[in-house]
């Protein structure tokens, strides 16, 4: 039987709803499933949303809807009216309805070439933004300047007359404005500075002549330089407007109203949902699924399914978790027992990384080992969009480190050893002067390491670390990588400790992830030589140092640091051009080395390279993530380059076939590589040659498919999960075929051949000539 819990603390109230069920082998106890929250109803001022579930829940509008006869159909109807992917669906139309009429509202001679075709780098929509005088002054010099302080009490200001402070985008704009130009800085004293990165303003001077401006965020307040915006998109009443042609439909009426009005009828949290514990509001994972489904929308191949469909883009959280835990159990087993310690068992793996409060069940020696796996652990998506997956992965070994050391005192220690070696190395330079400031600046970096854990959540020093040397992802769309970084940012946000009493009301700025989520080609490498006997010991020395100004500039906080580490990063870019090209790389490789620009969010590179762009050499120990779903129609300009490229290569193969290739490609030995795509290569005459290499190149190939119902909610597309590990197979190897009797993300189902209807291996020694 369900229970419903009710929670008073002061003037808020909080129902819990929890479901449970019996435990399959003990009869007499019950397992605890997902927990749907209601948080922080204030019963003397509540949120208008609040009062709308509430309204939603009374028995009279209930019977309505569902007539339940008793109280199991009334906890399913509960049940359904607390579905938060219905309230994400609900919310999603509204914005997608807001967007397309906004659209629909910008004056047409902005998308004319011949008006703004000197004024722009690129016209494509996905890359347009508009901002608002007050948001603008938020993002670029509140958020992204440090706060005032005695000793810096005009560190807000607003920019002097003239071309006084000409392009210092830290500084306030549009002075005039304001009625009273000291409140407004008074309503932005309050706020804390973020850092990050994320609030930069991307205006920036041309390359070719540093005068001009090339205006992408157009915060500027000169006359010649217009922005202009239209409140009514902000703060219009519902209006019927025409959008029957957006969604190929006729005699349709859709409402639409300001984008304020549309924030303020729905509860927000941000902190992340996770699949067995969910609170009845918006959290940040939506910011990707609105996003997706927007992209989706005005993507050639996906446009009108996606104007139809609402919700359908998005990798499930269910399914998201389901992947990251089998990843996990494959690398963990193989991490561990490579430390020359016995395999940790499956069963024990699965028990660990299960949401429950249990103890875990392994000796302190084993998880030394566990905590340094997760330490060293490299793990990549190469088509990470909003970030599902990183975070997904980021969730699960958070939680991990909670279960294995519950205070920290291991995984701290972990980042303190990392600097010391640094500053052993440091210890090393010749020039006295460098090296004094090497070692300061190292030291001063341990002082942070240990504010890190003790001044905020336990979950803070956790995740942190976690983001700067475990998660990467790439995506060929800068904004995707944006979204992403937004994400990692409130995760972190959420575990800080407000106290007016210190300094920046004690928020630790947030660190720059300008070198963790790349806007790249996933598909496309730089071309090298085949044959490279003996390489310039100075080009090691050089991505050393290079490796090193990337991790200095990941907490570097002030623009002049940031502009400093940008500026020695660009010089030992274009030093190991110069050495590559005098050690025989192709000149175009190498001027693309020295051209890419991990700082310059507005651009995506042609090509990825992970020792370029992330300092990895050995691979990724895990490659996860849904790859697009691009058919091979739609893929007719690059079809002579993965030729070239790709041994999975036809002419018939969707885009997902060369991702599955290339993720094996950028493995470590024995890494892990799991996908959710389209089941079309198992059975389609394209597909043969990616099974073949698949047999070929991996050992203990896993293949899930559910047939209780599609993971998606796009009707046309049926999936399946992959889980393959780096290898050469032997007599031994087997690839195991899994059918599911339920949901694959379903959290609670407790033993794998008990979830499947069919379990059948494969000698993968045995079929390898198989065409």
């Amino acid at each position: 039987m369900p229970l419903m819990l009710i929670f008073q603390h002061g003037h808020t109230l909080t129902f819990a709803i929890i479901n449970r069920r019996p435990r399959q082998r003990e009869g007499d106890r019950d397992v605890l499933e997902k927990v749907t929250l209601i948080k922080d109803i204030d019963v003397v001022k509540p949120h208008r949303a609040h009062l709308d579930i509430l309204a939603e829940l009374a028995l009279d509008a209930l019977y309505q809807k569902y007539e339940f006869s008793n109280f199991l159909e009334l906890h399913q109807a509960w049940q359904q009216t607390l579905d938060t992917a219905e309230l994400n669906r609900r919310f999603f139309k509204e914005i997608a309805d807001w967007y397309f009429w906004t659209v629909e509202l910008v004056p047409s001679a902005l998308f004319d070439e011949d008006e703004i075709g000197g004024l722009l780098t690129s016209l494509d929509p996905q890359e347009s933004s508009y901002y608002k005088a007050i948001l603008q002054n938020l993002f670029f010099a509140t958020l992204n300047q440090e706060m005032n302080t005695p000793e810096k009490p005009n560190n807000r200001k607003f920019r002097g007359e003239g071309r006084q402070h000409y392009n210092i985008t830290s500084l306030y704009r549009y002075k005039c404005y304001f009625r009273d130009p000291d409140a407004a800085l008074r309503l932005f004293a309050s706020i804390p500075f973020l850092n990050g990165g994320l609030f930069e303003c991307l205006d920036k001077p041309a390359p070719d002549d540093g005068k001009t401006i090339l205006r992408v965020d157009g915060f500027s307040d000169r006359e010649d330089n217009p922005l202009h915006v239209p409140n009514e998109l902000f703060f219009s009443e519902p209006q019927v407007v025409n959008l029957n042609a957006v969604y190929d439909t006729k005699n349709s009426r859709y409402t639409v109203q300001g984008l304020i009005h549309i924030l303020n009828r729905y509860k927000f949290t941000i902190a992340e949902n996770t699949p067995i514990e969910e609170e009845v509001a918006l959290d940040p994972e939506l910011l990707g699924q609105v996003f997706e489904n927007l992209l989706a929308a005005y993507n050639p191949e996906t446009g009108t399914t996606a104007r139809k469909q609402t919700g359908s883009f998005y990798t499930p959280r269910e399914i998201v978790n389901y992947m990251v835990d089998e990843s996990l159990i494959a690398y963990l087993q193989n991490a561990v027992s490579s430390r020359a310690i016995h395999c940790p068992s499956e069963t024990k793996l699965r028990h660990l990384l299960a949401y429950n409060d249990e103890p875990h069940q392994f000796t302190d020696t084993e998880v030394g080992h566990l905590i340094a796996a997760i330490d060293t652990l490299k793990i990549l998506d190469p088509a990470c969009g909003s970030g599902a997956f990183p975070m997904g992965i980021l969730h699960k070994l958070v939680f991990l480190l909670g279960k294995l050391d519950p205070r920290n005192s291991q995984w701290r220690q972990r980042q303190i050893d990392r600097v010391q070696g640094a500053i052993t190395a440091s210890e090393k330079i010749d020039d006295s002067t460098f090296r004094e400031s090497a070692i300061n600046e190292l030291e001063g970096e341990i002082a942070s390491i240990n504010e890190a854990f003790e001044r905020n959540e336990l979950d803070y020093g956790r995740k942190l670390y976690l983001i700067e040397n475990c998660i990467y992802g790439v995506d060929i769309q800068p904004i995707a990588t944006q979204i992403a970084k937004l994400r990692f940012f409130i995760s972190l946000i959420v575990e800080q400790k407000i106290d007016d009493a210190r300094e920046n009301r004690g928020v630790r700025p947030l660190p720059n992830l300008e070198t963790k989520f790349v806007a790249a080609n996933t598909l496309l490498d730089v071309e090298k030589p085949a044959q490279l006997l003996l390489r310039n010991p100075e080009v090691d020395r050089k991505e050393k140092a290079l490796e090193e100004v990337r991790r200095r500039h990941f907490t570097a906080r002030t623009p002049r640091t940031k502009d400093r580490y940008r500026q020695r990063d660009a010089d030992l870019r274009s030093e190991i051009s110069a050495l590559l090209q005098a050690d025989g790389f192709p000149s175009e490789t190498t001027e693309k080395i020295a051209a890419w620009d991990p700082y310059d969010q507005n651009a995506a590179a042609d090509f990825f390279d992970p020792e370029w762009m992330f300092g990895i050499t050995d691979g990724f120990d895990v490659v996860i993530g849904n790859p697009p779903y691009v058919r091979q129609e739609k893929i007719k300009a690059l079809k002579p380059t993965l030729k070239k490229h790709y041994t999975c290569y036809t002419g018939a193969a969707d885009l997902y076939v060369y991702f599955y290739e290339r993720g094996l490609q950028l493995l470590s030995p024995n890494g892990i590589h799991t996908f959710i795509c389209s089941n079309s290569w198992l059975d389609v005459n394209y597909g043969a040659p990616l099974q073949k290499y698949v047999l070929d190149n991996t050992v203990g190939a896993v293949i899930c498919h559910s047939e209780a119902e599609r993971e998606f909610e796009s009707a046309d597309i049926n999936t399946i999960v992959s889980i393959l590990q780096n290898g050469t197979p032997d007599a031994d190897s087997r690839a195991r075929f899994l059918t599911f009797k339920t949901f694959i993300g379903d959290p609670n189902l407790e033993n794998r051949r008990e979830r499947t209807r069919t379990y059948t291996e494969l000698a993968q020694a045995g079929t390898r000539d198989n065409k």
